[in-house]
């Protein structure tokens, strides 16, 4: 019995389709799904819906308050920290808290765009900007994504959960930099501020020169800032690092309080891995202190 060179032909696409979708709805549920709750939010300053991932403390009681951490990078090490925050809360270490995590979108690369500050180039690049590349679309937009976790999403929290005003912001990366925007632009929404290899080198380092220069603004009450990076990173990575550890140790008001780890043999991804419970323990130990 002959079989058509066209139902084999057909068959061939068929199957090509089934894996196609097969692979893309196993990206999509690793990316955009959690272990834990996930809320989708509809934003006005970002024009598009975004879904964030909740981990409630163990025993979760409406009755009580916790601590608050808002965490960038979405799925990456989200486990990290559920098992990090369960274990130094069971010892006692840190209190047990609720954890907000924000997945990048999952159909649109929008990454860069959210969390590269608005006084960088969105398509990061080393060299300095030249002065003629000045049009509104060329730049990050971490302060619309700002305003979206400020406005939108803790007031959702707020609502839909029982937090205090113990609150943590943390990045890895690009991550990183949104971390340090944020503390130098909006630094009351926020208790603890941590930065896991920051990409802070965009443009000829303007990250750390508008950090070093934010610094001086910062007043009022106790800020901390924890800073990492691994030790097998890159000398442009690892130049903008000590380039904010200058910056801290030059410009930073008697209000704010830091600590940074170099984490030995440790590349860029790895990194926030060993940091996660290294940063909680810090924090809670400046919290002891104030």
């Amino acid at each position: 019995m002959k079989i058509s060179l066209k139902i084999v032909f057909t068959s061939l696409l068929a199957i090509l389709f089934l894996i196609g979708a097969y692979v893309l709805s196993s990206k999509y549920f690793e990316h955009y799904t959690s272990e834990f709750i996930d809320h989708d939010i509809y934003s006005d300053y970002l024009s598009e819906e975004r879904r964030v991932f909740v981990r409630l403390p163990k025993g979760y009681d409406s009755q009580k308050s916790y601590p608050l951490i808002i965490k960038l990078d979405g799925n990456f090490n989200l486990n990290r920290w559920h098992e990090s925050v369960t274990t130094l809360s069971e010892k006692k270490l840190i209190e047990d808290s609720v954890i907000v995590s924000i997945p990048n979108l999952f159909w649109t690369d929008t990454r860069n765009r959210d969390l590269v500050p608005p006084y960088a180039r969105k398509d990061v690049q080393i060299e300095a900007r030249p002065s003629t590349e000045n049009s509104p679309e060329i730049f990050g937009k971490a302060d619309l994504f700002l305003s979206f976790i400020e406005n939108e999403l803790i007031p959702f929290i707020e609502n839909k959960y029982s937090i205090n005003d113990n609150r943590v912001l943390s990045g890895f990366s690009a991550g990183g930099s949104f971390v340090l925007y944020t503390i130098v632009t909006k630094p009351e929404l926020f208790n603890g501020y941590f930065a896991f290899s920051p990409a802070a080198w965009y443009d000829n380092s303007i990250v750390v020169q508008k950090f070093k220069n934010g610094l001086t603004e910062l007043s009022g009450k106790p800020l901390f800032l924890y800073l990492s990076i691994g030790g097998n990173e890159n000398e442009i990575i690892t130049g903008s690092f000590k380039g904010l550890l200058s910056a801290i140790e030059s410009n930073a008001p008697v209000n704010f309080y830091y600590a940074y780890h170099y984490s030995e043999n440790v590349g860029h991804s790895e990194n926030p891995y060993y940091s996660v419970p290294k940063a909680l323990l810090a924090y809670y130990e400046f919290r002891e202190k104030i």
